[in-house]
């Protein structure tokens, strides 16, 4: 029997990573404060939400497991909000040209039933051109980031900003590591393999 999973998540992108799987899931969308708290560290944020988001879902249903995640990025270890607007955009990623960020995902699986969480954080580097001004308008003005961490859609047009990506897992980088999701899930029991056409 395959289990209920709840994706507690309204990302669109997230969402669509999940149909990967090939499995049938619930979404749900968590009304939480995103707010860094005083002192807190990237890692410490990203857990503490994507926790939060999985445990808000718990309350709306009976059983099945919760999927919540969060993403930041980081560049000079600060926290890169979303930018907003135009000129934010243009800013941050005059900032990245030549350099790494890194974008840090939690992922927080929850079982309703048995009570037991596994949560745990996934590292992905973006290393950026040489960027020129004029890229980066003309970037921002054709896919309008403004919206995502970091100011870029890496699934779209995004990927011409780059000069590499180095991580485990591509999809960690749109923002759900599903490679890091198949093992979590399988300390629950559940295989995703096993379970097709089941």
């Amino acid at each position: 029997m395959k289990p209920t999973l709840i994706l507690a998540s309204s990302s669109p992108f997230r969402q669509q990573l999940l149909t990967k799987f090939n499995l049938p899931f619930q979404s749900f969308s968590p009304d939480i404060d995103e707010s860094p708290l005083v002192d807190e560290t990237p890692e410490q944020l990203v857990t503490r939400l994507s926790e939060q988001k999985a445990c808000v879902a718990t309350k709306h249903f009976q059983e099945g497991l919760v999927i919540g995640s969060d993403q930041v990025a980081v560049f000079n270890n600060t926290i890169l909000g979303k930018p907003h607007t135009k000129e934010n955009a243009v800013a941050q990623l005059s900032s990245f040209s030549g350099h790494t960020v890194t974008f840090l995902t939690g992922l927080s699986v929850f079982d309703i039933q048995s009570d037991k969480a596994i949560t745990t954080v996934v590292p992905f580097d973006v290393t950026f051109k040489t960027l020129t001004l004029e890229q980066i308008n003309a970037y921002c003005d054709a896919e309008q980031p403004y919206n995502c961490a970091g100011s870029f859609k890496s699934e779209g047009l995004g990927i011409c900003l780059f000069e590499k990506l180095s991580g485990d897992d591509p999809n960690t980088l749109i923002g759900l590591p599903l490679i890091t999701l198949t093992k979590v899930l399988a300390e629950f029991g559940v295989d995703v393999l096993t379970l097709q056409g089941a």
